[in-house]
């Protein structure tokens, strides 16, 4: 039974803006997404002869179609229209759940990735961006990776220069934060910073990382409730006094990273955030061709 081992990579908001509420309840939407090395690892095994199984490590995560990996399978069959002789997929998770680091989206792209090679499909990353947007609106942006511009919900994307390697720590405190939620507390109207998205192309486009890092926002920190908008900005902060070139949340949060120009610095923030918080992260930066 033919066996692939695939690697599903987190991703980070550079920036994170929402423009407006449109009139089927979503919201329009204009980020820099940056994929990272901390990845899930995925062994996809078709040709099992029974029906799509998903197991992982964390007991809690869903084993149907529920879960992304699951759906994405789901659906690519039926733009091929096969079954795959029966699929079993493994997770491995190493990408906190519900961090703002996009970890199911990552794993369903990584799946309809792995599939497309397993199975010699022939489809283009396009074509697997396209039917990865009726799994999750994230998941066209981990199929093509590095750093891009998406818009819309997330689904158009826009490649950039990519970001200069360099050193990430991440950081997850220990509180969940509900997405319908937080874009419930919003109100594009009346959001008073915004991220300087095209001073942060232009510094992409000069190379300039430090540039880049120094435009980083998101405005979903302006939404959080109050208590937990502290300890964000506590974790920016000792972000910043160890070194951190800029510091921001990623996606609706809570997931809170640094980037670093310095290994020793970033080993540094990591080591000292590490003592309070279990789920810190120290990775780098991965171009798209990186995958």
């Amino acid at each position: 039974m033919p066996v692939m081992e695939v690697r599903a990579r987190a991703k980070l908001n550079l920036s994170l803006d929402v423009l407006r509420r449109r009139a089927d309840g979503y919201h329009d939407m204009r980020m820099v997404m940056q994929t990272v090395a901390l990845c899930d690892r995925l062994r996809l095994e078709t040709g099992t002869g029974g029906p799509l199984r998903v197991s992982s490590d964390l007991g809690f995560l869903p084993a149907n179609e529920k879960n992304l990996a699951a759906a994405a399978a789901l659906r690519l069959g039926e733009a091929v229209g096969t079954d795959f002789g029966g699929l079993s997929i493994g997770l491995q998770k190493s990408i906190p759940v519900c961090a703002g680091m996009a970890g199911g989206s990552s794993d369903a792209a990584a799946v309809l990735r792995g599939l497309n090679s397993l199975m010699n499909l022939g489809l283009s990353a396009r074509q697997l961006a396209e039917i990865g947007e009726s799994v999750g609106s994230d998941v066209p942006y981990c199929v093509m990776g590095g750093t891009a511009l998406a818009e819309g919900r997330g689904e158009k994307l826009t490649p950039l220069p990519p970001l200069p390697r360099c050193q990430a720590v991440l950081c997850k405190p220990a509180f969940s934060v509900s997405t319908p939620e937080l874009f419930g507390r919003i109100d594009c109207t009346r959001i008073r910073c915004r991220p300087d998205t095209a001073g942060l192309t232009a510094a992409l486009e000069r190379g300039d990382l430090a540039g880049a890092a120094r435009r980083m926002y998101n405005v979903f920190e302006d939404a959080l409730p109050s208590r937990r908008a502290g300890e964000i900005r506590e974790i920016k902060t000792v972000l910043i006094r160890c070194g951190a070139l800029g510091a921001s949340m990623s996606g609706t949060g809570p997931t809170v990273f640094g980037l670093f120009d310095c290994p020793e610095a970033a080993r540094n923030a990591y080591e000292v955030l590490r003592e309070r918080y279990r789920e810190t992260f120290l990775t780098e930066t991965v171009p798209a061709e990186h995958l």
